[in-house]
């Protein structure tokens, strides 16, 4: 009745297993995932998630939720070390499982001797199966923990700038729909909080008035609450139904009704940031993109990175080995890195030569800014020099020394790089005495294109915004994915970026004021929240890029 969605067979987790007992004991822990947002994770489930062999979940989200906190890729591949996912939400028909079958799954599971994690939606004794499945896991001498998880109820009005209680405000009712609820019991609630309800919103006004409730009763629902698909209408109990409707409204769904909702007018703080639900491109890899991509999800971003270049080993590996052997033997006064790749190829060479960062003692190190220096800093050393003005090439070569025979008894510097390199950097530091080894330690080549459905999102407008950090990933994505649609936002790191966005044809709409992806992110941020200001001036709905005609973003952008 269920699918396995890992690609590796049933039995693998308990094959890991060096010492299996005569008698497997599994152990289930029933965990809370909250309503959609993986931040909302608690510090125990990541931790329970991390060391599971298998995890049952519940709805098509988790299993992706999971392999990103895991860091395992987003297709299963046969040989990775992840925990095996079986579905425990739907049967092999398609159809929702019941309680009672999704019990048995666990407690499968569970008697492989397994450490099984079932990942429940919510949490798991709220409004959830949780009880019942933990019944089942009694009966067959199954151990198992609950870890709550952040209910619907709670944080889906939160994310909607809806308090549930005020100072004057102090009882709450949390009810899941059903034809046999009888709503008079909750008619004297100051607020109430409905679940389950997103299909049926002109039986819930009509019941809630029959019992009681006032028309003019200030009612909001909320969609797919705390992700950044998140949509919430305002209404009365008498215009609810036809409201709900027109804005397209469905399940899942949290419905609160109550005085408070009038709140949300001044505390909705998640739909109201800048770049809500902007779909935004970042032409890097995973890698590169760490913090530029959860900067723009603190905006409210959803990032979706396109590797542009791939990193190789250069052709001609001697140079480097040639350039080592000179460090170890302590040629270089100084060496010098302009970029994290390069710290990687060097680090990837001493570990390769059994070298470790001992070997730098009494060189001079040098990087180009501060996310370099981060890397190196992750390596053990600490640079003597990283620019205090621009974070650039010109701004290292602007901090450097000169050469000083007394004071400098080697005047040598190693400066591994990539091949595409400009000449800048070595020019000046001849110009000011020193001799270098400019040598390439990596080679940035062309990324094979991204999928089809990407692509086509690129060219027809789909995405909001791109960012790039630099000329080559312009370069790079017109040529492997084509240019983005004139909808889309374009921001830039700097002024060389712009112009080499312009000479293809792309109207630069945010150019960072300094050469910082955290920069170039706020920058992109200001220009949604003075956009979204624009609309709500002219009286017009808040949209994004992507939904509005080429002209009229133009038009809005100019202001």
């Amino acid at each position: 009745m269920t699918r396995r969605t890992s690609s590796r067979p049933a039995s693998t987790s308990a094959q890991r297993r060096t010492a299996p007992a005569a008698t497997p004991r599994g152990w289930v822990s029933f965990v809370g995932s909250g309503p959609g947002d993986p931040d909302l994770l608690t510090v125990r489930a990541a931790e329970l998630l991390r060391a599971a062999d298998v995890v049952v979940t519940e709805t098509p989200e988790h299993e992706p939720m999971v392999r990103s906190l895991l860091g395992l890729p987003a297709e299963p591949a046969p040989d990775e070390k992840g925990p095996v996912f079986v579905d425990g939400g739907f049967g092999d028909d398609g159809q929702p499982l019941t309680h009672a079958a999704r019990a048995k799954v666990v407690v499968r599971e569970a008697k492989r001797g397994d450490a099984v994690v079932r990942l429940m939606a919510g949490d798991p004794f709220l409004h959830a199966s949780g009880p019942e499945e933990a019944q089942a896991c009694v009966k067959a001498g199954v151990a198992f923990e609950i870890v709550p998880g952040v209910s619907a109820a709670l944080a889906v009005p939160a994310y909607a700038g809806i308090p549930l209680t005020t100072k004057t405000t102090r009882e709450v009712s949390v009810v899941a729909y059903g034809p046999k609820v009888d709503w008079t019991r909750h008619a004297t609630r100051a607020t109430l909080v409905v679940l389950g309800a997103g299909e049926h919103l002109a039986e819930l006004s009509d019941s809630l008035v029959a019992a009681g409730f006032d028309e003019d009763t200030a009612v909001a629902v909320t969609q797919h609450g705390t992700t950044t698909s998140q949509a919430t209408v305002r209404s009365t109990l008498g215009q609810l139904a036809a409201d709900a409707r027109s804005a397209l409204l469905g399940c899942p769904a949290v419905v609160v009704v109550g005085d408070v909702v009038d709140l949300r007018e001044t505390l909705s703080w998640f739909e109201s940031k800048p770049l809500f639900g902007w779909r935004v491109l970042v032409p890097r890899t995973k890698e590169q993109a760490g913090s530029l991509s959860q900067r723009l999800r603190g905006h409210g971003a959803v990032p979706e990175e396109v590797p542009t270049i791939s990193v190789e080993p250069p052709r001609n590996p001697q140079q480097m080995d040639k350039a080592l052997r000179g460090l170890v033997e302590g040629r270089y006064e100084w060496i010098a890195f302009t970029s994290v790749n390069a710290v990687k190829a060097v680090r990837e060479k001493f570990e390769e030569y059994g070298l470790d960062a001992r070997a730098f003692s009494g060189l001079k190190i040098a990087c180009v800014g501060d996310k370099t220096a981060a890397s190196l800093e992750a390596w053990g050393l600490r640079p003597d020099l990283v620019p205090t003005g621009q974070q650039s090439a010109a701004g290292l070569l602007e901090d450097w020394p000169e050469y000083d025979e007394l004071l400098d008894p080697i005047n040598r510097v190693f400066l591994p790089r990539a091949d595409i390199a400009t000449e800048n950097l070595v020019a000046g530091l001849i110009d000011k005495g020193w001799e270098c080894d400019d040598v390439t330690a990596y080679r940035t080549v062309r990324a094979a294109p991204p999928p089809a459905p990407t692509r086509d999102a690129i060219k027809t407008g789909k995405f909001d915004a791109v960012v790039f950090t630099s000329s080559s990933t312009v370069r790079n994505l017109v040529g492997i994915a084509g240019k983005p649609h004139a909808s889309t936002v374009i921001a830039v790191i700097g002024p060389a970026t712009a112009k080499t966005a312009e000479e293809h044809g792309l109207r630069v709409d945010v150019l960072a004021s300094k050469p910082d992806v955290e920069v170039l992110v706020d920058a992109l941020a200001d220009f949604g929240a003075a956009r979204r200001q624009a609309l709500l001036d002219e009286g017009l709905p808040v949209t994004k890029p992507s939904e509005r005609k080429p002209s009229a973003r133009r038009k809005a952008s100019s202001k």
